[in-house]
């Protein structure tokens, strides 16, 4: 890895050429070099006689890892127009004078500004300052992944998406060769595995040397749908109802396998013209059973009172499920309308 220190001043150079010294023997780097303004500069430093900017714009795509020790305000307005794309651009990281602060600003994962930040943190006693968000959550990056597996990403949208769904507490399956294997933290949303897709997944990472891969989706009808609505719903809004709630749980609609109810509304027009759009069957459930098992889920003194048993969709769903799965969503409200989601 080559390293390049940057500063502007006195002080920051006297820090730089410490930095320098207490890293070169870690052996993480090919070359560390400090450059500084051609009036602070000795026979440690390499000066920059055209300028800060002029030799930024020079040696910026010729180290691995920039270091500036310096306002980041000053960086940012520096390197913006020398960026090119995450996957190419060098490790920025900045820091204070006093190195109490050392923050990794650009290509925290694919340049490792992040690791670099912190290990020049604890060789030098600073502070790393890192904000991606899968770190800040104790996950994992793609990028990161592919970082670690000496690889390159072929889509960098992709990877920002499954992404955000490993940030999102999703699971995500890591789909490598027998022969490779990557260590991932302990508590990461992204499953490590070879052989079968686990329940639950919503997204795929593949590694693969493969031009070309085809992947096709089968959908399981295995999703019931607790249903709660006021008398004389529109069949519109239960439907909307139904569609918000399945989206903000990022199911397919097809994955419905049917629809539940209580009793009371066994004959609720709005709910059998659903049944019939979808083409799914209505499950009607007796009060009776659901007096049995009321009190596991969130009640209410008003639907008590009006058609008897405190609640309706969550115990629905479950009473007419095989009851061996478990809840994606106990209960969504919308205009009237209650959706509970259980996945067998």
């Amino acid at each position: 890895m080559r390293l390049a220190i940057i500063t502007l001043t006195k002080k920051a150079t006297r820090k730089g050429i410490e930095i320098k010294d207490l890293l070169t023997p870690t052996n993480r780097f090919k070359t560390i070099d400090v450059f500084t303004l051609s009036k602070y500069s000795d026979d440690k430093t390499i000066p920059m006689e055209n300028g800060f900017k002029d030799t930024i714009s020079k040696i910026f795509d010729s180290y691995d890892s920039l270091y500036f020790i310096m306002a980041s305000g000053i960086v940012v307005r520096t390197i913006a127009p020398l960026l090119k794309s995450k996957d190419v651009d060098p490790a920025i990281i900045t820091s204070d004078e006093d190195g109490k602060f050392i923050t990794s600003l650009l290509s925290g994962h694919l340049g490792g500004a992040n690791e670099l930040a912190s290990m020049i943190a604890e060789n030098i006693g600073g502070i790393p300052v890192i904000s991606t968000a899968s770190d800040v959550s104790g996950s994992i990056a793609v990028d990161t992944i592919a970082m670690k597996l000496k690889a390159h990403l072929r889509d960098l949208e992709s990877a920002k998406d499954v992404t955000a769904l490993i940030v999102n507490g999703e699971r995500v399956e890591l789909r490598l060769p027998s022969n490779m294997s990557v260590n991932l933290n302990s508590n990461s949303p992204v499953c490590n595995k070879t052989k079968g897709i686990k329940k639950g997944i919503s997204g795929i990472v593949v590694m693969s040397n493969r031009l070309n891969i085809e992947v096709t989706q089968i959908i399981p009808e295995n999703i019931i749908l607790g249903i709660g609505c006021r008398r004389d719903t529109p069949a519109e809004t239960i439907l909307d109802g139904i569609e918000l709630t399945m989206k903000e749980c990022n199911l397919h609609m097809d994955s419905i396998k049917h629809i539940a109810t209580v009793d009371v509304k066994a004959d609720e027009v709005g709910l059998l013209e659903v049944c019939e759009k979808l083409g799914k069957e209505l499950i009607v459930i007796d009060r009776k059973q659901i007096k049995l098992i009321q009190n596991n889920y969130e009640g209410s003194d008003f639907v008590e009172k009006t058609i008897g048993v405190r609640c309706v969709s969550a115990p629905v769903a479950y009473l007419s499920s095989n009851k061996v799965g478990k809840f994606i969503k106990e209960k969504k409200r919308y205009n009237g309308v209650t959706v509970s989601i259980y996945e067998e």
